[in-house]
């Protein structure tokens, strides 16, 4: 596929901070994150299969070029844009990032409109653990982390971190508790995710779904697309989603 073909530009704004956005589908409404370097073609590859399945996906673009492929050049381009932007967290442990005040209200937005048990929200690597902060806010039904990347796995503690501040952690763990899930995928082996799915799942409990893949990969439905990975998040969506 050609990106954005098929695909309605728009935007979104909050607190005076204004990114594009991406949208396509019908039915209950997810938001799909995109990994460095940006909405490449396999990001938008899976956000068609996430359509296909009966949804209405809305893609914000955080970074990067615009349907540009993965390549060393855009990866470094991104990498530097990210690391100067105070709407992330890179090191920092125990902080929420910035961004996820701009994904919540992209949220709520999606939510009022559609209606339904709520959105759901996938992030990927870099943003992984944005989908766990967009699940403070109620309007999110369906927190999906794909091999969730930040902060840097430098040093057991970052490794460790689930990129939220105490308080957040408190709200998610409180959603748990009262029937919230969430789920997590990571190829078992990926350096990347450090520690974090066993904070989650001490944190969370039984209510941290975890899809673990075997081999050597890290974009668990993207670049290292793995069906067993794609059909989990469908079917995590479907049953959390469709009221």
């Amino acid at each position: 596929m050609t990106f954005p073909d098929g695909w309605t530009r728009g935007s979104h704004t909050h607190d005076g901070v204004t990114h594009a956005t991406y949208r396509r589908g019908t039915g209950p409404g997810v938001i799909v994150i995109h990994e460095i370097p940006g909405i490449t073609p396999e990001v938008a590859t899976f956000a068609e299969e996430v359509v296909d399945a009966g949804f209405t996906v809305v893609m914000p673009s955080l970074f990067g070029t615009d349907g540009a492929p993965m390549t060393p050049r855009t990866v470094a381009a991104s990498i530097a844009r990210v690391c100067i932007s105070r709407e992330f967290t890179k090191f920092r442990t125990g902080e929420t990032t910035p961004v996820a005040g701009w994904l919540r209200s992209l949220a709520r937005e999606l939510h009022d409109e559609l209606g339904g048990p709520g959105v759901g929200a996938l992030g990927m690597c870099f943003t992984g653990g944005f989908a766990l902060a967009m699940a403070v806010d109620p309007a999110v039904a369906a927190p999906v982390l794909c091999q969730p990347s930040t902060p840097f796995a430098v040093g057991s503690k970052r490794a460790a971190d689930v990129n939220l501040s105490p308080g957040d952690l408190d709200v998610v763990k409180g959603r748990c508790a009262a029937g919230q899930q969430v789920l997590g995928l990571r190829y078992r082996s990926d350096p990347a995710v450090g520690t974090r799915f066993d904070t989650l799942t001490r944190e969370l409990g039984d209510a941290f779904i975890r899809v673990e893949l075997e081999g050597k990969g890290h974009s668990t439905v993207t670049a290292h697309r793995q069906q067993e990975a794609v059909d989990a998040v469908l079917s995590f969506l479907a049953e959390h989603l469709r009221a």
